[in-house]
């Protein structure tokens, strides 16, 4: 004996509305046989589309069995029911269900992509509108047809897979007499050509075209009538190899699968393109914040690197009085007072000491012509200008005669050449320096601030003019010491500590000199500009996590927007994976095209205050690599709940939303 296609066993289905429990079926036992046209009957509120529903697998009972082919599928999980539903139902519903940003043929071959099938299917869809008569309005979206037109998009939808059985849930309701009319005819040719068919109608005129006609109320069946012979068997179920429980999930990125999704999930992007770049507004400006930052820290980076070479390598500096007061004196013979012969026996600490070079500090005013200024004057040694990087681009450093013979001649930052000489080239000109006159022989190499400190505004001097001829000193205001080899640092402020304790007869307790090392002010220095590009990429990534916010609840409007999509979704075979990967695509999507644009925005805001604010800045692959991928992990985390959230709704609760 053959085995009926469908067989619900003593079926019972409760639904929970408010408070009131409703008893849609009441222990309904019916079998479909392959080859039925059935029409289900009855009142509203009688259980015909409740069973339809179960027939369908779009719902499950409380109680019962359901037999597919002889085989109970009371037991598949939501996935496997939904590969059951993509290979065995094609459903036709009263409302149509057609996405309407996708023209038909996309909305008719919808149902492969769920199917794990290789192909695109195109040529299936509109072989499929060809047989419903469409075949003028292939370029055509849903709007630009009539209601009637829409059905047939609809039926030939329900084809495409080849399905066992049609559901069709009042399939003329919302259509008039003629288009009814139409409709009805398809599904009568369908029902020659072999097909099952299970209709839900409350027309008389409608179930006239069925075969059998179940009529229903109150959750029971009344009656069952088979108006005509039922038509021979045209295939059944077990000739095409189906087995209801070894429908095997089907992978995400199956055949291209992932690729159809990224094309759909664009199309959903673009359906709404005012919002979609309102949301995509935010991951930009994120983004965009997130490089231009980086782009100031490292800038500020690379400028301060730049000072610190200027201050030499593997420097030490050695400075009369206490280092906690500095300068102030503590009683008699509290300051230490160094003069050259303390530095040339420093410089003769070898290997340790690379060279050592004394330097004179004081102030001056220099006068040119009618203008002048206020500057700090240093009187420097030979070694001074290889060691803190100050030999001039422009003109020359002092030769060893000149410091010798106390030359009158003098080098000029930057900023005094401004101030005293505006656009004119000063070498060779006369200065005054404390009333005395001074030949400019050199530019000093620009190095901008320290701070609040100008290292630009300042006069170099041969050391010996310095002390005998302009500040009267008889002592060196500090000595500067070059050490050989960085990991000698230590060794070296030991040995020159013991020789200057040696030389000036102090106690080792005595305060009355300090050696700083100048490497610990650049690891301090450096530690502060990398301290502070961190701070400014965090305070901008900020921005970022506030667009992820917004897309999170751009995404969660969608899926209340898009319930009926995602019930029809699941109803033609999506499973939880495929929709949450859907809306995954579409997050992270909206964040990628931010953070695209973001980059774009943000090297050109860096650009923009190099050349207008005249701020150092300097963008970087790693700034631009780090804000896309956060983007994008931005985009997965706040995609992911409203990803799930669509991922579990039920097919049939999805479909019914209001």
């Amino acid at each position: 004996m053959t085995k009926p296609l469908l067989e619900l066993i003593d079926v019972h289905r409760t639904y929970q509305i408010g408070e009131s429990t409703v008893q849609a079926l009441r222990g309904v036992s019916v079998s479909i046989e392959q080859g039925d046209f059935v029409a289900i009957m009855g009142p509203s509120g009688s259980g015909k589309s409740s069973l339809m529903q179960i027939l369908g697998l779009l719902d499950t009972p409380d109680k019962g069995d359901y037999l597919l082919h002889g085989k109970n599928v009371n037991t598949l999980s939501e996935d496997e029911l939904a590969g059951v539903r993509n290979n065995v139902a094609g459903f036709v519903f009263q409302q149509f269900h057609l996405l309407k940003r996708m023209s038909i043929v996309e909305n008719v071959r919808l149902p492969h992509i769920y199917s794990g099938l290789k192909g695109d299917f195109r040529q299936e869809a509109i072989e499929r509108l060809i047989q419903v008569g469409l075949e003028q309005r292939m370029d055509h979206t849903p709007n630009q047809l009539s209601g009637g037109e829409q059905q047939r998009v609809a039926i030939a939808r329900a084809l495409l897979r080849d399905p066992l059985i049609i559901f069709a849930d009042e399939p003329t309701g919302n259509l008039d007499t003629k288009n009814s009319s139409e409709i009805m005819k398809i599904f009568k040719g369908l029902h020659e050509a072999g097909k099952t068919i299970v209709m839900v109608t409350h027309e008389h005129e409608i179930a006239d075209y069925a075969k059998r006609v179940i009529t229903m109320r109150d959750g029971v069946i009344l009656s069952d009538e088979r108006r005509s012979p039922q038509l021979p068997v045209v295939v059944d179920p077990g000739d095409r190899g189906f087995d209801p429980h070894g429908v095997k999930p089907v992978s995400l990125w199956q055949d291209g699968r992932f690729i159809g999704f990224m094309a759909q999930a664009f199309q959903a992007i673009l359906a709404n393109k005012m919002r979609s770049f309102l949301s995509v507004l935010g991951i930009m400006v994120g983004v965009a914040s997130v490089i231009a930052m980086m782009a100031l820290g490292e800038g500020a980076k690379a400028s301060m690197q730049e000072q610190l070479k200027s201050m030499g390598s593997n420097m030490l500096s050695i400075r009369g009085g206490s280092a906690r007061i500095r300068g102030a004196t503590q009683g008699a013979g509290a300051v230490a007072r160094f003069t050259f012969s303390d530095a040339d026996k420093i410089s003769a600490l070898k290997p340790l000491v690379k060279s050592a070079a004394g330097v004179v500090n004081g102030s001056g005013r220099i006068v040119y012509g009618n203008k002048n200024w206020s500057t700090n004057l240093s009187g420097v040694g030979y070694e001074y200008g290889t060691m803190r990087a100050t030999i001039p681009a422009i003109g020359r450093w002092f030769n060893e005669e000149e410091i010798r013979k106390r030359d009158k001649v003098a080098i000029i930052g930057v900023t005094v050449v401004k101030e005293l000489f505006g656009e004119s080239n000063p070498v060779g000109r006369t200065i005054k320096i404390n009333r005395i006159n001074f030949t400019v022989i050199g530019i000093a190499p620009a190095k901008g601030f320290s701070g609040p400190q100008d290292e630009d505004d300042l006069v170099l001097i041969p050391v010996t003019t310095a002390m005998f001829r302009v500040l009267g000193k008889d002592y060196l205001s500090g000595i500067f010491v070059e050490v050989s080899q960085p990991t000698w640092i230590e060794q070296t402020k030991s040995a020159i500590n013991e020789l200057i304790i040696k030389r000036h007869r102090l106690k080792a307790e005595d305060d009355s000199f300090n050696i700083r090392d100048m490497t610990e002010i650049q690891k301090m220095l450096s530690s502060t500009t990398q301290t502070m590009s961190l701070l400014l990429g965090s305070i901008a990534a900020i921005s970022l996590v506030v667009g992820g916010i917004g897309i999170m609840n751009i995404m969660l409007v969608s899926v209340t927007e898009r319930t009926r999509e995602i019930g029809l979704r699941k109803a033609i075979g999506a499973r939880k994976g495929d929709i949450m990967l859907q809306f995954l695509v579409e997050s992270v999507g909206l964040t990628i095209s931010g953070g695209l644009i973001g980059i774009i925005a943000g090297v050109g805001i860096s650009l923009l205050l190099a050349i207008f604010a005249g701020w150092a800045v300097k963008s970087s692959m790693v700034s631009i690599a780090v804000a896309t991928v956060f983007s994008a992990l931005i985009g997965i985390f706040f995609g992911l709940w409203p990803a799930r959230k669509a991922a579990e709704l039920k097919p049939l609760e999805a479909l019914r939303y209001e």
